[in-house]
């Protein structure tokens, strides 16, 4: 029997779920499919509405050879777990003449521990009693989602945290789930034959295509053990995240409240030498906390210095302590052990890489008005992880709306340790770019506006011109207005002025869900939505409930935000231009994602208003309009007043 051509395949996919076939999924399927042949790797920017899932599912599934798809959001996963894949597996099933496997595959905390909800969380004096579900009155909040999830856990086939609804609060989800540093592992846990976990695992073993996220991706290529089932194929979908999902992976952080919790856990296992030795260097490092002021440590202070060495020193005494003592005396002992460990153990491990100081690690101090100081340690740059643990083995595929940054893609290529494209030797990775382009026409379906008459907006103040502006455009606008603001502070100003000024509800990020905030915010086409970062990538209102988009200004990193100015001062030494490979990278990729919320449909008309006179004065503006989607481009504020008024009459007419 003849093998089944793509085209196809991807027909028989996209009639199944419902869809139209893009030019750019055909094109893209082709390269994908091509990739996976030659063993290479892709970078494709696929634009919103082009149907890129099955772009690369359907390559994926033809080659037969175990694909893993990591994606960075919860609801992409879902889409593909529960939509996409069961009914491209049901299409494909009789050209390919076999239905391939998938299974979700995530890390061990989302999963619900049995161990945990049935014999108790082992708990510190100071945080009450052993048994969670007595401590928790059943009257009060927790003490109800406690007793919810017992329920649920004799029902549930998964075990995992997203498939429990409604959902819990994290303090409630942490009583019932363990991280993989405390799982007593399957051979000394009681519940180790029906450990959701490990069935998570085993499904994952037997699947064609496992689906995962980012972060485990990171791990996986982080710790060396490997988490995730050998696989001939990588596509990394929402690629733009992975960077930064790969560097909250790989950082470290000590707080007062961490290492206290390591030594209270740690007491009852250890003589009372090895105890206080903990005990005197925590409070030693508390004291110092107190003190810390925010900002990057170029050097560590002497003081630190010993501190740090005095805790890595105990903590090293405790973990050998713990390891050749047993305690038949105390309740639970090895799930105990198994705490305690794993606590002493996340103090030793990053004492010890803070004081080993790594010329490739970035050390600073936060401070938090609710959690008080911590000091971190991330790496300052993940590409060399990412070009050796990720390329290697394996053919890969990059996808995202927003890959191609300034006309090119080698600014996401380098973040990710790959070579110019075209070049590359012996080690790098050899690799193409791909844009299959969107099937939305930009220029007729948006604007692209520059307010340039504005004031620069400075660091602080009020910028009364600004909020002048924001309001005459939402006039205009009729509402509909999704706005996107640099800082919680600047939404919550914004929010507070035009609901003075304007009769039009204002929704303001944090004071409702999310999920209810963008649910209210597309059913009623007068109101607008002010917020930050989490709106820039994470709205889709189609139809007219969006037609202008607004940015306070260009989203460049916080000048003293340690980790990116630590990695702009790098590539400056290293004889680049910093502000362009960093701030005017992370900048230019935050905007794409955020003008990407206008046009969500082939109907959609609307503006996208940036009150930032940079975006069209500056040498670095043309690089930052080249990575947004091809609008009509103006700076006529008569101009977009008047359009977007005709597009909120529009709208209106046609009763939306």
């Amino acid at each position: 029997m003849t093998k089944p051509s793509l085209p196809d395949l991807l027909h028989a996919a996209v009639t199944a779920v419902g869809g139209v076939e893009r030019p750019g999924q055909v094109t893209m399927a082709e390269a994908v499919a091509e990739a996976i042949d030659d063993d290479s790797h892709l970078l494709v920017q696929a634009g919103t509405g082009t149907g890129k899932s099955l772009g690369y599912l359907v390559p994926a599934l033809a080659h037969g050879e175990r694909v893993v798809v990591a994606t960075a959001t919860l609801a992409l996963q879902r889409q593909l777990v529960e939509r996409d894949l069961p009914r491209t597996v049901e299409a494909l099933h009789p050209l390919l003449r076999r239905r391939p496997e998938f299974a979700m595959l995530k890390g061990r905390s989302n999963y619900l521990c049995l161990h945990r909800l049935h014999e108790g969380v082992p708990q510190d004096d100071e945080d009450g009693l052993f048994d969670q579900f007595e401590a928790a009155a059943p009257t009060s909040k927790l003490g109800q989602d406690l007793l919810r999830m017992r329920d649920w856990a004799d029902e549930t086939e998964t075990g995992d945290r997203d498939d429990l609804t409604p959902g819990v609060s994290d303090r409630a989800w942490s009583q019932v789930s363990v991280s993989s540093r405390e799982c007593l592992g399957t051979s000394k846990c009681a519940y180790g034959a029906e450990c959701f976990a490990e069935m998570a695992r085993e499904r994952a073993k037997l699947a064609d295509v496992v689906v995962t996220n980012h972060a485990l991706l990171a791990i996986d290529a982080i710790e060396g053990a490997p988490v995730l089932p050998q696989h001939e194929v990588l596509i990394v979908d929402e690629a733009h995240e992975l960077v930064s999902r790969v560097t909250g992976v790989a950082t470290g952080e000590l707080t007062p409240g961490q290492v206290n919790r390591a030594v209270r856990r740690a007491a009852k296992l250890v003589d009372e030498k090895a105890a206080d030795a903990l005990q005197t260097a925590a409070e030693t490092f508390e004291r110092l906390m107190e003190l810390a002021l925010p900002g990057r440590l170029e050097e560590i202070p002497e003081d630190l210095g010993y501190a740090l060495m005095a805790l890595r020193d105990a903590a090293r005494t405790v973990i050998t302590a713990i390891g050749s003592t047993r305690d038949k005396s105390v309740q639970d002992e090895d799930a105990v052990r198994k705490q305690a460990l794993a606590a002493v153990e996340s103090v030793h491990a990053v004492a010890e890489r803070i004081t080993h100081g790594s010329e490739y690690d970035v050390v600073w101090y936060e401070r938090h008005d609710r959690f008080g100081a911590s000091l971190r340690v991330a790496p300052l740059s993940v590409s060399g992880l990412l070009r050796e643990k990720l390329f290697a083995e394996r053919s890969v595929v990059l996808t995202s709306a927003t890959l191609k940054l300034g006309g090119d893609f080698n600014g996401v290529g380098a973040s990710l340790g790959l070579a110019p494209e075209g070049s590359g030797g012996e080690d790098l990775p050899q690799w193409k770019g791909m844009d299959v382009g969107s099937p939305f026409d930009y220029p007729k379906q948006g604007i692209l506006y520059v307010a340039r008459h504005l004031a620069i907006p400075g660091r602080e103040g009020s910028r009364g011109d600004m909020m002048d502006e924001l309001a005459e455009l939402v006039e205009a606008a009729g509402g509909r207005t999704l706005g996107l603001f640099s800082s919680m502070r600047a939404a919550k100003a914004a929010a507070e002025e035009l609901r003075g000024r304007l009769d039009n509800p204002i929704l303001l990020q944090g004071e409702e869900t999310l999920g209810e905030l963008i649910k209210s915010f597309a059913a009623d086409p007068e109101t607008c939505l002010f917020g930050t970062l989490s709106l820039w990538q994470g709205v889709d209102v189609p139809g007219p409930g969006c037609q202008l988009v607004v940015m306070d200004r260009i989203p460049f990193p916080r000048p003293d935000d340690p980790l990116m100015s630590a990695r702009q001062k790098a590539v400056e030494e290293a004889g680049g231009n910093g502000f362009m490979a960093v701030a005017a990278t992370h900048a230019a990729l935050l905007m794409a994602q955020g003008a990407g919320r206008l046009v969500r449909a082939t109907g959609d008309r609307g503006v996208v208003a940036v009150l930032d006179p940079r975006l069209a004065n500056a040498r670095y503006g043309s690089y930052l309009r080249a990575s947004l989607p091809d609008f009509w481009y103006t700076t006529d504020r008569n101009q977009v007043r008047r359009s977007l008024a005709a597009i909120d009459a529009a709208a209106k007419a046609e009763g939306k």
